[in-house]
């Protein structure tokens, strides 16, 4: 959708939500806000190149020091490793802070800080799925990969902080005391209102609860994912609220930037589909949005449905129960059809045998070997 929204209502009256449809959008109001920021800014960033989109940013964020704010950038070492060593030198000079997350070396390469957040004067927060890169800064359709995220002013704002504090605090040190995979952090007494914080780790993660919790009631269920690749419990539960009667859509990415999970999804088609899930591939341009609209309940975030976002990286989803959030949410879901294709069982018996064996090979790899590779390097860091 090519315009940002407002939202606000009865079920969360000390917040307000701006949705953003395109990465355009988003990224233009984070360096909006970031011009405008008075004290403090903390963004926290997986992917950051040096473009004209991050050289933007990178420069924003010198000046806003040199007007006397405080500036406090993590950017993870695997997602930004093609950095050159001096980009963020114009910003430190000035007196910005920038840290590394678990820059790579042997033994912990697998571990990502995958978290996309701007934080500004602890009074407004920008999460999504967005990185800071060229290839976001379009509107999905004629330029640029699919993606957007939401802006969020009220109380939330704080449990972010905290998590930004904590994440900074361990960036860099040599072992992580995480006992457990991530927790969620309500706001306000009825649980409309979450952040659901993801860490490494193979226990129970917040978002795959709580999602399970919530695909158990709902009757419209809408989940946009660039990478999916749910585990079998989670697929299982989807599958299971199409059954007792609700309508389940999955749009997915037709055109993806990893190969490798595209056909481990494509090895999931045929079930998927013959369990009576609506399945769509959207077409224009790469698909790299993650959102999930159950009901009246909104996710939004960085995570994907997939191991790595579920159990191996550092995540952050909102799960935000609104009826007016939600329901600009499925619009951007139903303008996202008109641009997609359904997948229909004739679809899924047109693979070749090479095919379905790359497919194969694909899911194990994604869901078997890289997880395990994870669990082996997040034992030695405990």
């Amino acid at each position: 959708m090519s315009a940002a929204f407002s939202s606000s209502s009865d079920l969360s009256p000390c917040h307000r939500f701006e949705w953003f449809g395109t990465g355009r959008q988003f990224l233009r109001s984070q360096l909006e806000a970031i011009g405008s920021a008075e004290r403090e800014i903390q963004l926290e960033m997986y992917l950051f190149t040096d473009t004209a989109v991050g050289r933007d940013f990178r420069d924003a964020l010198a000046a806003a020091v040199e007007r006397g704010v405080t500036v406090a950038l993590l950017v993870d070492g695997v997602g930004s490793a093609r950095l050159p060593d001096d980009f963020f030198g114009p910003l430190i000079a000035v007196g910005g802070e920038q840290k590394w997350f678990n820059r790579p070396r042997p033994g912990r390469w697998a571990l990502r800080n995958h978290r996309k957040v701007l934080l500004v004067d602890q009074a407004r927060a920008f999460v999504g799925g967005c990185n800071i890169s060229d290839e976001y800064d379009g509107d999905g359709v004629e330029q640029g990969w699919r993606d957007g995220g939401v802006a969020v002013e009220g109380p939330l704002v704080a449990a972010l902080t905290r998590e930004f504090t904590a994440q900074w605090q361990r960036a860099g040190l040599p072992r992580w005391r995480l006992m457990r995979s991530g927790y969620a952090e309500a706001v306000g007494s009825r649980l409309d209102l979450q952040a659901l914080f993801i860490r490494p780790g193979f226990g129970a993660s917040p978002l795959r609860t709580s999602l399970r919790e919530d695909l158990e009631q709902a009757q419209n269920v809408a989940i946009t994912s660039a990478y999916f690749l749910p585990t079998h419990r989670l697929r299982e539960q989807i599958v299971r609220a199409d059954q007792r009667g609700a309508r389940v859509r999955l749009l997915l990415a037709g055109k993806s930037d990893v190969r490798l999970m595209s056909l481990a999804t494509q090895s999931l088609y045929r079930g998927l589909v013959q369990s009576g899930v609506e399945v769509f591939e959207y077409q224009p341009q790469i698909l790299h949005a993650k959102t999930m609209v159950l009901d009246d309940i909104v996710y939004i975030g960085s995570s994907n449905l997939d191991p790595r976002s579920l159990r191996i990286n550092f995540e952050i989803m909102l799960r935000i129960k609104d009826p007016t959030l939600a329901a600009v949410a499925r619009a951007q879901f139903e303008a996202d059809l008109l641009h997609s294709r359904a997948v229909r069982l004739a679809d899924t018996t047109r693979f070749s045998w090479w095919s379905r064996v790359q497919q194969r090979a694909a899911y194990f790899f994604l869901a078997k070997f890289d997880p395990w590779i994870a669990r082996e390097q997040l034992r030695r860091m405990q």
